[in-house]
């Protein structure tokens, strides 16, 4: 057994190292800089209680970017030189980010116990390479991201760190399952490198019929396709789709996880997943083969979904409504019924009207998937989903890109059960529409503006908010750009007063709302690693079962137009179109 002593090691802080809602993210050239990544991680371990760390046992893994490796083998050494007992590290320092909640609400050691807490190294949908993006966050032993009240702490800590601590240990083979073994001033540590699919496999299987979805998968009309986009995806899709659901090897694009992700943005929309998109119908040249009935997508982390019908885009907010509506008939776990229902705030109204239909509790929350926990926790709520490709439920706490696609083979085999035979298969537009048909239709898009100049991006939403000042004035200036749109009766930010700890979130996002439930939404994000992303949402609700079928940007024109003038967008960034519509 190889031994170290733990050594304190002189450091000076960083600016900025301040966590968001998805942890700290920055340019590899950032974390690579001496004691950067280490100042963050020390910083983490000073921020938990003390029972979480000493003798504890950590998770530590992530979506497999550039710099993940040699990450991995900091903060085992760190993790030894602050008292934990033992390192659970997924293999190839591979886990989803879904994956590394299963892991730590489910995972059980050889002495019974279970981990306090995991470091997560992804920087989710943004690219990766060696001029990419790099991230790491904490999350606590429910599974979930840390609360505002540990980040803060974290923060504060980076900017008065003076030294950390860490034992000179040989690196740990984390290639190779199996437990290594050190002496640590007198104590032992260990490291267990483990099979990164298994907890996750037995957890989906103890949430969905498996025998049913594979059913479906087996008939002869029904296609499939699956683009993990070389993300952590890949490391799942073979196990669970080919060897557990009996899907061809050939349904699977992208599936090996690579460090810069093939050279791609793994982000799931229509504009990245460029190749499934073509292959599903859906890009701008025709293919001359017959599309698959059923395609999605998975981000580098694997906690984000697009889910695709042939020649048919279900967009986000549509799919956690549909999943909502079916899921105490398609989805065995949830056959006792739901606890309640929640969407982030720009995400469209098309899953509060399902909420009202089924007489479910309702909530409308910041984006931030700790705001979803929170309602977890106490009971409130099992399905959820935000705008931007996220969809989940309570069987861990976290979003979940793979429980997604699961949820809609489900749907789709529920909604087929007496029809595998039959000449033509319910697809996932016929899904789709009738619920439009039973719920009213949401048209809804995105305008995203990435890399915006900081200071411009500011200015705009103060003007925003400066306008909400007086209705009769919006209104004026609304009726002026278009006339045929209705009237906003409502402009606020958006404030949360959590149901759960009482905490209040503010400036959550400026929004304007119609007479007629229509909305817009204006967002800063923060998931970028330089610049402002300015997020425009715009959103038109339509009843008329005659009307629920146009093209939506043809639907949404009129509100685009008000949107775009109102904020005076080009004005203020100098853009004349967005980087992504969604």
């Amino acid at each position: 057994m190889q031994s170290g002593q733990v050594k304190r090691v002189e450091t000076t802080p960083f600016e900025g190292q301040k966590p968001g809602t998805s942890g700290l993210r920055k340019k590899v050239k950032v974390f690579t800089q001496p004691h950067y990544l280490q100042n963050f991680v020390q910083s983490t371990f000073n921020a938990l209680p003390a029972d979480k760390v000493k003798g504890a046992r950590i998770v530590v893994s992530g979506d497999g970017r550039y710099y993940s490796k040699e990450a991995i083998q900091i903060i085992i050494k760190m993790a030894a030189g602050n008292g934990v007992r033992s390192v659970w590290v997924g293999q190839n320092g591979l886990l989803s980010t879904p994956a590394v909640s299963a892991v730590v609400r489910e995972r059980v050691g050889a002495d019974g116990s279970k981990a306090s807490g995991a470091f997560i190294l992804t920087a989710s949908h943004n690219p990766g390479g060696p001029n990419e993006d790099f991230g790491i966050k904490y999350n606590m032993e429910n599974g979930g991201p840390a609360p505002e009240s540990i980040t803060d702490k974290i923060y504060e800590n980076t900017t008065k760190i003076k030294e950390y601590l860490t034992v000179e240990l040989p690196d740990v083979d984390i290639a190779k399952v199996g437990v290594t073994t050190f002496s640590v001033d007198g104590g032992t540590f260990d490291v267990d490198v483990f099979d990164s699919a298994s907890d996750y496999v037995k957890l989906m299987k103890s949430i969905f019929d498996f025998e049913f979805i594979r059913k479906l998968l087996s008939s002869p009309k029904f296609t499939f396709c699956y683009d993990a986009l070389h993300g952590v995806a890949g490391a799942y899709a073979e196990r669970i789709f080919v060897e557990e659901l009996g899907a061809k090897e050939s349904s699977l694009l992208n599936c090996v996880p690579k460090e810069d992700f093939g050279g791609g943005h793994p982000d799931p929309n229509l504009t990245y997943a460029k190749e499934l998109v073509a292959r599903m119908g859906l890009g701008k040249s025709t293919t001359q083969d017959e599309p698959p009935e059923f395609g999605a997508a998975a981000d580098g982390d694997a906690d984000r979904n697009m889910i695709l019908g042939k020649r048919f885009f279900v967009t986000p907010s549509d799919s956690v409504a549909i999943i909502a509506a079916n899921a105490v008939e398609a989805i065995p776990y949830f056959s006792a019924g739901l606890k309640g229902v929640a969407r982030s705030m720009p995400t469209s109204a098309a899953l509060d009207v399902v909420a009202k239909h089924l007489n479910l509790k309702f909530f409308e929350v910041p984006t931030g998937w700790k705001f979803f926990g929170n309602l977890m926790d106490a009971g409130l709520c099992s399905v959820c989903g935000e705008e931007s490709f996220g969809t989940g439920s309570d069987h861990i706490r976290e979003k979940d890109g793979i429980w997604a696609v699961l949820a809609w083979l489900s749907i789709l085999a529920y909604k087929n059960k007496e029809n595998l035979g039959g000449e033509k298969l319910v697809s996932v537009e016929d899904i789709v529409r009738q619920h439009w048909a039973t719920f009213g239709r949401h048209y809804y898009t995105r305008y995203d503006y990435e890399n915006v100049d900081a200071g411009a991006a500011k200015e705009l939403m103060a003007s925003l908010v400066k306008l909400q000042s007086s209705l009769s004035e919006v209104n004026q200036i609304v009726k002026g750009i278009r006339s045929d749109v209705s009237s906003v009766v409502n402009a606020d930010e958006f404030e949360y007063k959590d149901p759960v700890d009482g905490s209040i979130s503010k400036h959550q996002g400026i929004r304007y709302l119609f007479e007629d439930g229509s909305r817009l939404v204006f967002r800063l994000s923060g998931t970028g690693s330089e610049g402002a992303t300015i997020r425009l949402y715009i959103e038109q609700y339509e009843k008329d079962p005659s009307k629920i079928g146009r093209e939506s940007q043809e639907a949404l024109g009129p509100l685009v137009e008000v949107a775009l003038k109102l904020s005076k967008m080009q004005e203020f960034t100098g853009r004349s179109a967005p980087t992504v519509i969604t």
